[in-house]
């Protein structure tokens, strides 16, 4: 029997804190992305206008011409520069208050996430694409099962050297102006994390120095003529997604978003595919003959631990849920058994 740690009165509530702190910053860093832009006189045949730079939705930088200089247009810029000065405070604030909540947590060992996954998954959730278009799969996602539950996973299931990104290909992928990543590629994106990231002789896959493994993935595609998106961006040596059976289930499950903590105590956000689905999804891939017998087992062990741990913390996330037809019926029946409850003791 698989057993979890749960966390003790201190660190449920610094993890509480930390949840808490944190949803504070993600939204002084939208505050603060408002006024991204400037808003300068600019000059036109001697006379000045109030011009104003800033980002479309699609990411284009624009400008706009907001009148000529009167008072109202005075007023209107030094009204815009108290407004961002005093969110970017705010912004430095939070973000100080952040460091320190990362101290507590490392001293309180709430640290799961692996760093280097982390700040990969803060890449992506910064360009926009976390939830939208790419959701965290395969073993990482255990983690943001652990955390919403309050407890820690069995780390012989959970320790990895890579990271599954699912790529949702029923989305219009795009990263957004500001992160500075060339022709709006994944592979860039990955390399602003770390320099050393190439593209393998696998071009679904990205690898670094140390032999750390980030895969893009996608459902096989349905059907199998049916041309549908392969890569986030246009570079030359851009990952390409490779397809695999059963990933469309992932794809079509309910997101399930969950603040984690990683190794050395920073909180992020997590977009996983729903926990119950992630199971189920597991326990297929464990019977699959032509998976390796090594990671057939460590697959079994994952949708054991997930489906216990998602039938003792999570009850708001039932297996009878209508949510889950996402599966095929002949799936969901064989992973019924996995979120049965222990008999109690008399």
């Amino acid at each position: 029997m698989l057993d979890f740690i749960e966390l003790n009165n201190d660190q449920r509530r610094e993890k509480v804190n930390s949840d808490q702190r944190f949803t504070a910053l993600k939204e002084a860093q939208t505050k603060a992305k408002s006024f991204r832009g400037s808003l300068v006189w600019h000059t036109v045949n001697g006379i000045d206008h109030l011009m104003r730079s800033y980002y479309d939705s699609t990411g284009a930088r624009r400008q706009k011409v907001e009148g000529r200089r009167s008072p109202v247009t005075e007023a209107q810029k030094a009204n815009w520069e108290v407004a961002r000065a005093s969110v970017q405070e705010t912004l430095s604030a939070r973000q100080e208050q952040i460091e320190r909540q990362s101290a507590v947590n490392r001293a309180l060992r709430l640290g799961r996430v692996p760093f280097l996954a982390a700040k990969i998954i803060r890449a992506i959730d910064g360009a926009g694409l976390l939830g939208e278009g790419i959701r965290i799969a395969g073993t990482n996602a255990i983690y943001a099962y652990e955390a919403a539950a309050g407890v820690f996973v069995d780390p012989g299931i959970t320790s990895t050297e890579d990271i599954d990104l699912l790529m949702d290909v029923r989305r219009s992928l795009r990263i957004v102006a500001g992160t500075n990543v060339e022709d709006g590629a994944l592979i860039n994106l990955l390399r602003k994390v770390d320099r050393s990231f190439e593209r393998s002789s696998a071009t679904f896959r990205a690898v670094n120095r140390d032999g750390y493994l980030v895969d893009l993935i996608k459902p096989l595609a349905n059907p199998a003529w049916k041309q549908n998106r392969q890569t986030v961006g246009k570079a030359e040596d851009e990952l390409v997604a490779a397809e695999i059976a059963g990933l469309a289930w992932l794809e079509n499950a309910p997101a399930f978003e969950a603040i984690a903590i990683d190794e050395k105590g920073g909180p992020l956000r997590l977009i996983v595919p729903d926990p119950r689905i992630f199971a189920a999804h597991k326990f297929w891939v464990s019977k699959r003959a032509d998976r390796e017998p090594i990671k057939r087992r460590r697959d079994l062990a994952q949708a054991q631990a997930v489906a216990r741990l998602t039938t003792q913390y999570l009850e708001h996330l039932p297996y009878e849920s209508s949510e889950l037809r996402v599966l095929p019926r002949v799936v969901f029946d064989e992973a019924r058994h996995l979120f049965s409850r222990p008999a109690s003791t008399p």
